[in-house]
Formats: C-alpha cells, structure tokens, sequence
C-alpha cells in the first residue's frame, strides 16, 4: 500500500499508537488501514452418498479437484458465500447445513470454513472456474488428484463421522514453514 483509500495522502508502515503491530498509516489525515485474514467458505454438497467436486480450471492448482469454494466478498454471509460460491463453480443449488471445519492458514493470511450443505437435486454444471464437475461415491475420490490439504482432511474426517453418523465440528491449523512439509495441527480432530 502506498496511498489512503480516503484522502490519497502517502502511507507510513508504523506502529499506532495503542496497537503492537506494524499497520499502514496516512500521513496526512490519520487513517490506519488494516490489513486482515481473507475468508474462504466451502461447501461439501451431498447427493445421496456421493459429494460434489469441481475439477479446477484456475491457478492454484489448475485440473486438480476440489470442494466448491472461495473467497467471501464484502456484504455477504459466510451462508451466501457457500451457496454462491457452489452455483458460480458448479452450477448447483444447495441447502447449506452446519459448519465442519475451520483451518487457519496463517502463512497466508487465510481462514477456511467448510459447511455441509444438501445438493436437492443432481443437477449441475461447470461454472467459467470449473473443467468439470462430478459426483463421487467415498471409493471414487481422486485422492491423489486433490488440490488442497484443507479439502483432502475435510473429506477424510467427513468420511469418518458419516461412518459413525454423527458430525462434528473440527479446527486445525495448516502450518508450511517456509522449507519444510506442510503439517497439520488438529486442535480437535479425530486421531488415528
């Protein structure tokens, strides 16, 4: 950031007073400008015992599958965003249920909720971000085709409780330090 979004004044990266972090501050009017986590909300849409996945037509991770999901936009709920989200990706309607799992990616800057949702009819289509768009019964999974580490845990937990029939929420962390493996600090997740 080099100007204000409010008056146009140049910007200095400073400490303000009574905060601890290094913020954007105006130079001339004041304004400090945060810069926040973005959130991603994803669905897992089920038809019967199958899941909905969209083979991704975009970078990250371009022709690797996927949840239906993506960023929430200003003046939306995290509801809305799974609904729009899985009718723009994959053309479908969903009812959007209770929230499963919430990863902190904080290498970069990212929250991301995963909500099972119901697909009321197998009706869908790929959307302008999507190759294709397919459901899978649990054996058909292209595991090693998965394009995040959020949506293969996500599966494979979902998997878990429907085994079990009863859900639970779950929370994680998705640490990569910079030269190392991605790791996975589950704060409640199922062990093995």
């Amino acid at each position: 950031m080099n100007f204000c979004c409010d008056c146009g004044g140049p910007l200095s990266l400073r400490i303000p007073e009574r905060d601890d972090r290094h913020r954007h501050v105006c130079d001339t009017c004041g304004m400090v400008h945060y810069q926040n986590p973005r959130v991603v909300v994803c669905a897992i849409p089920i038809w019967n015992d199958k899941i909905l996945l969209c083979r991704r037509a975009i970078e990250p991770r371009h022709g690797f599958w996927t949840l239906p999901g993506g960023f929430m936009e200003n003046d939306e709920s995290t509801l809305d965003t799974a609904r729009r989200e899985t009718f723009e990706e994959a053309g479908a309607h969903i009812e959007v249920g209770e929230l499963f799992a919430l990863f902190n990616l904080v290498q970069i800057n990212q929250v991301q909720l995963f909500f099972r949702a119901t697909l009321p009819e197998p009706v869908f289509a790929p959307g302008i971000e999507s190759l294709e768009v397919a459901l899978f019964a649990p054996g058909e999974i292209p595991w090693d085709e998965l394009a995040f580490t959020s949506v293969s845990c996500t599966l494979r937990e979902y998997f878990k409780d429907r085994a079990q029939g009863h859900y639970r929420l779950r929370v994680a962390d998705i640490l990569h330090p910079p030269g190392q493996e991605r790791r996975i600090h589950p704060h409640n997740f199922a062990h093995d």
